[in-house]
């Protein structure tokens, strides 16, 4: 339960700007797609941290990680709150996003310490707590903001940093490395790792399409729901933030997703969550004129995207039990990856042409996670509960 805890409030320091992009664009004179980049800013900043920085998982002392990385974020939330431009704030958030990363240290930790038979569960407990994290981040933000400004939103983020580094630094034991590599060599084996393992390959290209999709919507809903556009909401920024409330969907899928995939029901698990995804558009699309359409639609497009996510840890996490951080680092780059080139492109979208275009592109994602499991289920298959070490 600490460890879920504390990769919710790592991860959420991700996602407090995003239902702020309206009032950030105010604040700093610019437009929808200049404030929709940030949402990309921030994933490129956590692709950084993941590709150089979560290897080290394997590598170093893992307390000592946990504690210094909580601390960055303290001081990268700081410049953020006190930030007098949008080149300030840009940098707070790129570097914010890349000291996000140890929640990806934490999440391959509890499969480690975790019993084979137990494994999905334990991550998906751990997977849980990041998720509700991810939302309730964005209504926490709101309420914050609504009250006391948004600058008060990244200084209260820091100041809760700063508390949780001193809180772990008392509370873990020393967590010593599993691996005996040098650095360098590390970051070589995760390409050794790609090239070798078909299904971590397949898991990369269905996760980079989840969270694009994921991406989509929350680069573009605030906007929706504060009226941008001839949308027909004008919602403040408490109202917008309260709508990560119903993605708690996609958190209780988790916990499902994992006693399922223990169970030896992922394939299941990965097709019924691609094929929510899809479904999800329909509904977000007609949520344009009906508020509980929009409702329905984002908690079906996180039940699918964190179904298709729980699915895919718990597959990777099966092949090297000595390299899950190296594994993640994979499978988490590619993850985010498809965020990024999402989220990049969803703010200019929404701005030219509107909601109906936006989820007609978050379709699209969603069809193309469905061919890419079909094209490769029958001919990748089912990781061995343990393989020798990479």
């Amino acid at each position: 339960m600490l460890f879920a805890f504390t990769t919710g409030a790592a991860v959420a320091n991700m996602y407090y700007a995003q239902p702020l992009l309206h009032t950030l664009g105010r604040a700093f004179g610019v437009g929808t797609a200049t404030t929709g980049l940030l949402v990309t800013i921030s994933q490129i900043g956590f692709v950084l941290g993941l590709a150089f920085l979560v290897p080290l998982g394997d590598l170093v002392e893992r307390r000592n990680l946990i504690s210094f990385s909580l601390v960055a974020l303290a001081v990268g939330q700081g410049v953020a709150a006190v930030a007098p431009n949008l080149g300030v704030f840009s940098a707070a958030v790129l570097f914010v996003g890349g000291a996000s990363f140890i929640g990806q240290v934490i999440v391959p930790l509890s499969s480690q310490l975790a019993a084979p038979h137990e494994r999905g569960r334990v991550v998906g407990t751990v997977m849980s707590g990041l998720l509700f994290g991810v939302l309730l981040s964005r209504t926490l933000s709101g309420l914050i903001a609504e009250l006391f400004g948004w600058r008060s939103v990244f200084g209260c983020a820091s100041l809760a940093m700063l508390l949780l580094a001193l809180v772990l630094r008392r509370a873990l034991p020393r967590l010593e490395s599993t691996a005996d590599l040098r650095y360098p060599a590390a970051l070589a084996s995760i390409v050794r790792l790609i090239r070798s393992e078909p299904v971590l390959r397949q898991r990369m290209v269905l996760g980079g399409c989840a969270f694009g999709g994921f991406s989509i919507l929350w680069t573009s809903i605030a906007f929706l729901l504060s009226g941008v556009h001839g949308s027909p909401f004008h919602f403040g920024n408490a109202t917008i933030g309260l709508f990560g409330l119903a993605g708690v969907a996609g958190a209780a899928a988790a916990q499902v997703a994992g006693r399922l995939a223990d169970r030896g029901h992922g394939r299941a698990v990965t097709a019924g969550a691609l094929a929510l995804t899809l479904l999800s558009w329909l509904l977000l699309d007609l949520g344009a004129r009906s508020i509980v359409l929009l409702i329905l639609g984002i908690m079906v497009l996180d039940l699918g995207a964190q179904g298709t996510h729980i699915s895919n840890q718990s597959a990777i996490y099966r092949l090297h039990p000595d390299a899950r951080s190296r594994l993640t680092t994979a499978y988490m780059s590619a993850y985010f990856l498809g965020g990024v080139l999402c989220s990049s492109v969803t703010g200019a979208l929404y701005a030219s042409d509107g909601w109906t275009a936006v989820c007609g592109f978050g379709a699209s994602v969603a069809v193309l996670g469905l061919l890419a499991w079909a094209a490769t289920v029958t001919r990748v298959g089912v990781p061995e509960a343990e393989r020798h070490p990479a």
